[in-house]
């Protein structure tokens, strides 16, 4: 199964977005801490090149204090400010204020210098598809200012947001790029829904999911659907099917059926605190430093 989704919107997106980025300080962007590094898109980076960067590991109640805290020591090594967030719970909401001043605090000292005051930070929120920006916003400003939605493609245009007088956010399209040169990162951004699934096999995507839950959280297939993980993927999904009475007509396991409950609990969090890759230089022995157990050097989804 090949992974691809760059409907002709986005093109339309990141043209825009590569004429409004001359309008801000500051480019916020969201990635998914399941997949954080899979979930950047590359084209990020060359768009906000001298611009003060954060980045918000969202949906950080999915992952392992473990996980958030390796990812946020990586993504802070590199240069960028961390903020591990939970938009729809407002987790961590009250950091962000703070390391958007601390983030702009040279722009401050030179507005100051100019004699320009209580002119406020302007930030870009970008990310990929469904990976939360709307929700982050609403949060953000305490009230529903853009549409949100548990599928890609929610947000189609840009919307400038008045927060308070210190900040303004533009709202962007989340937007893929052209092609996935790794099939693994397909994979993984399939797998947390920021394709259509419609495009997609879900049995398929269900089967990756498995051989990667039982290799790399042993036990955790056993607990949520009380299947044997010594069988094959394909017999672990038609154990879910029947466990959870998922038939078709003739007595036939519904496996399409299975696999969407399968990826639905996994995406929401039921299944279990689960990361699908881990910061590279945790794959190096010698630099590993942080009591990680062997998990880490085991292959990624």
């Amino acid at each position: 199964m090949e992974f691809q989704w760059y409907p002709g919107h986005m093109t339309k997106a990141k043209r825009m977005m590569e004429e409004d980025i001359k309008l801000v300080d500051l480019v916020i962007e969201l990635v998914d801490a399941r997949l954080p590094q899979s979930s950047r898109n590359p084209d990020i980076d060359k768009l906000g090149k001298n611009k003060y960067r954060l980045i918000i590991l969202n949906k950080s109640d999915l992952v392992s204090e473990r996980d958030n805290a390796a990812w946020t020591e990586y993504f802070k090594n590199r240069g960028y400010f961390v903020v591990r967030l939970d938009s729809r719970s407002r987790a961590g909401m009250k950091n962000v204020n703070a390391v958007i001043e601390k983030a702009c605090q040279e722009k401050f000292e030179r507005d100051r210098k100019r004699g320009i005051v209580n002119r406020p930070v302007r930030a870009m929120v970008v990310g990929i598809p469904n990976v939360g920006k709307s929700t982050f916003i609403n949060s953000f400003a305490g009230k529903a200012c853009t549409k949100t939605g548990n599928k890609p493609g929610v947000t189609k245009g840009k919307q400038w947001i008045r927060l308070n007088k210190n900040v303004e956010l533009l709202d962007t399209p989340g937007i893929l790029w052209p092609k996935f040169e790794d099939r693994q990162v397909g994979l993984r951004l399939a797998l947390a829904g920021s394709m259509n699934d419609e495009i997609l096999n879900i049995s398929e995507l269900a089967l990756e999911l498995i051989r990667y839950v039982k290799e790399q959280y042993p036990g955790m297939l056993n607990a949520r659907y009380g299947v044997l993980e010594t069988g094959t993927c394909d017999e672990i999904l038609s154990e879910i099917a029947d466990n959870r009475k998922c038939i078709k007509k003739g007595n036939e396991p519904d496996y399409d059926k299975a696999a969407a409950i399968l990826l639905d609990e996994f995406r929401g969090g039921i299944l279990g605190k689960i990361v699908l890759e881990f910061p590279d230089k945790l794959y190096n022995t010698k630099e590993n430093t942080n009591g990680r157990d062997d998990r880490c050097n085991k292959k990624e989804i």
